[in-house]
């Protein structure tokens, strides 16, 4: 890092060397059809399913972390995911939700490094936490809104709950709290480089899952 970057607060460093991927995942086609409300519940259904297999590796991984140095100060069970996932497949997909559940491929990558991380380099996985709960918070509230108003779910109800953090009264304090936490990361300046390039790298495993979504469901010409 150079002597500008060792100055700069972390969670900035990480937020500006992320922000071109960060672009790249938002504005992908699938994404923009599904926010423009041209694709069906179906891509939604489906973008659901995908983000179960990347959750319950996040949220399988945190168990053994709650004591490691690095990582363990970023576990907080308001975060966890995976049992709204699973109550909004349930009201997606019905009772028996799991029967034919199959990740796309890049989802499975996806998957596999989150996974990998959480097993073997706690400050990798720091960087796959930051990326997806930091977005869900902000970004994801946007999704929250146009799949109610698209596909007619009950506000913050059954199909949406992903996106409802019950237990965080304040968003915007807890992203505060949350770049804290990034800041005082217990890491030194190579570690923290090798955190944003883990960044870069999440980033572009969520726009390879975007890119599949995309060919199973293009618009029609």
């Amino acid at each position: 890092m150079d002597a500008t970057a060792a100055t700069t607060p972390f969670s900035t460093l990480i937020r500006t060397a992320s922000h071109e991927q960060h672009t790249e995942a938002e504005t992908s086609t699938f994404m923009s059809d599904l926010l423009g409300g041209r694709l069906g519940v179906d891509a939604y259904t489906r973008y659901t399913e995908q983000l179960w297999f990347v959750y319950r590796a996040l949220e399988d991984g945190a168990q053994a972390l709650h004591g490691d140095p690095v990582a363990g100060p970023f576990i907080r069970p308001e975060l966890m995911r995976t049992a709204e996932l699973e109550r909004d497949l349930a009201h997606l997909r019905g009772a028996d939700w799991r029967e034919g559940l199959e990740p796309l491929p890049a989802t499975a990558s996806y998957a596999a490094r989150v996974a990998e991380c959480a097993r073997s380099w706690p400050a990798g996985y720091v960087a796959h936490h930051y990326t997806r709960y930091l977005g869900d918070l902000s970004g994801g509230q946007i999704i929250r809104d146009r799949a109610e108003r698209t596909w007619g779910f009950a506000r913050k109800g059954d199909g949406v709950r992903f996106y409802v953090f019950e237990e965080i009264s304040n968003p915007a304090s807890f992203k505060r709290d949350y770049r804290e936490l990034l800041d005082a990361v217990d890491a030194d300046d190579l570690e923290k480089q090798r955190i944003v390039d883990e960044c870069k790298r999440a980033f572009a495993l969520n726009t390879a899952v975007f890119l599949e979504l995309g060919e199973v469901f293009p618009l029609s010409a």
